[in-house]
């Protein structure tokens, strides 16, 4: 696995986070899940940790506000 720049290392967080707070978090499950997402650092494929852990359906919504940078860095990592 390639690390990536740190802007699309930056775009990936950004996504993800916008993804989870989409969410309702009644029970804590989106802190959760930010406080995880906000402990990465741009290292090995830690970037990739932030697109793995949707459901495919968000896969697809995270892939498709992504730039084509990400996109290709998605691709190449899958």
């Amino acid at each position: 696995m390639e690390t990536p720049s740190q802007e699309i290392f930056n775009e990936m967080k950004s996504i993800a986070t916008d993804i989870w707070n989409t969410y309702d978090n009644q029970y804590g499950y989106v802190t959760e899940k930010l406080d995880r997402i906000n402990s990465f650092d741009n290292i090995q494929d830690n970037a990739m940790v932030f697109y793995r852990m949707f459901d495919t359906q968000n896969q697809m919504t995270f892939f498709f506000q992504a730039s084509p940078e990400v996109r290709t860095y998605i691709k190449n990592n899958l």
